[in-house]
């Protein structure tokens, strides 16, 4: 059985120590195209290590960049979980943030596969990790859920099936972020080296016309969008981002965020116009400062 379900939800946290630079973080900010106009000083910000900014959605991948060493192959080593990686999608993700994240630094990671659920024809695994820095305070906890398809069936929980809604209003603000056709290309070399996202025929294999783009890449690059279109570009006011993913984007097409502001509630509907308004990222919302 490819997925032991008791074997995965009793399994220890893995804990390991990870540390990044601003060589990270420069490199992940372009994997979301910052700096496109190298120019502008709203841009220069995200990569260029004088002042640098860090945006939240780091999280998500620190440890795993340009410091983490030699290109490592992809692949799903988690306890009691063998799946191949054409049968795998990122569902859904949302971060909390506790503290700012540094432009350079080390943390201890600990992870663990929190849920399983069974949704039929497939099944969603949930990691929850956590990030604290050399004196124990958390930086972060994200929330990971990974859709295996073909590996439900098991007799388990569904787990929730939430209803996405956006207000009854026209949106406060409607955010433009084009995306580059070698995006996926950059993006990966912040850690997920899945085929699916730089090899055409491991793609086509996997049901697509081409290599996808990253979900995190495209949670980054809305969180970036409403830093930058909202927050005035500080990333500290992010308080939490929780959103699914919808559909895929290939990189070259563009994501179109559209903003509801209720307080310090952000309401956010991410779609793709060049595929006449396909969702990208539902159920979405921010919290923040």
């Amino acid at each position: 059985m490819p997925i032991d379900v008791k074997a995965a939800l009793s399994a220890a946290p893995t804990v390991r120590e990870v540390s990044w630079t601003e060589r990270d973080v420069i490199l992940y900010h372009l994997g979301l195209g910052a700096g496109v106009d190298s120019l502008d000083p709203a841009e220069l910000r995200w990569v260029y290590e004088k002042d640098l900014a860090v945006l939240p959605t780091f999280a998500m991948i620190a440890g795993q960049g340009v410091s983490a060493g030699p290109v490592r192959p992809a692949g799903m080593n988690l306890p009691g979980i063998d799946i191949d990686l054409r049968k795998i999608l990122h569902s859904g993700q949302s971060l909390t943030l506790h503290a700012p994240i540094p432009a350079s630094g080390t943390a201890t990671i600990s992870q663990r596969i929190s849920d399983v659920w069974d949704k039929g024809k497939a099944a969603v695994i949930v990691l929850e990790t956590t990030g604290s820095d050399a004196d124990g305070q958390a930086l972060w906890t994200q929330s990971m859920q990974i859709w295996a398809r073909g590996e439900g069936g098991f007799g388990g929980e569904a787990g929730p099936d939430a209803v996405a809604t956006v207000p009854e209003r026209d949106a406060d603000k409607a955010l433009v972020s084009p995306t580059s056709t070698q995006q996926a290309l950059v993006y990966r070399l912040s850690g997920d080296l899945n085929p699916l996202h730089a090899d055409p025929a491991f793609a086509k294999t996997a049901g697509f016309d081409r290599p996808i783009l990253h979900g995190l890449a495209s949670y980054g690059v809305v969180c970036k969008a409403v830093v930058d279109g909202i927050l005035d570009g500080d990333p500290a006011r992010v308080r939490s981002f929780s959103v699914r993913f919808a559909g895929s984007l290939y990189p070259g097409e563009t994501i179109e965020t559209s903003v509801w502001r209720d307080g310090d509630t952000l309401t956010l509907l991410a779609t793709c116009p060049e595929r006449d308004g396909q969702s990208v990222l539902t159920h979405a919302t921010m919290e923040i400062r």
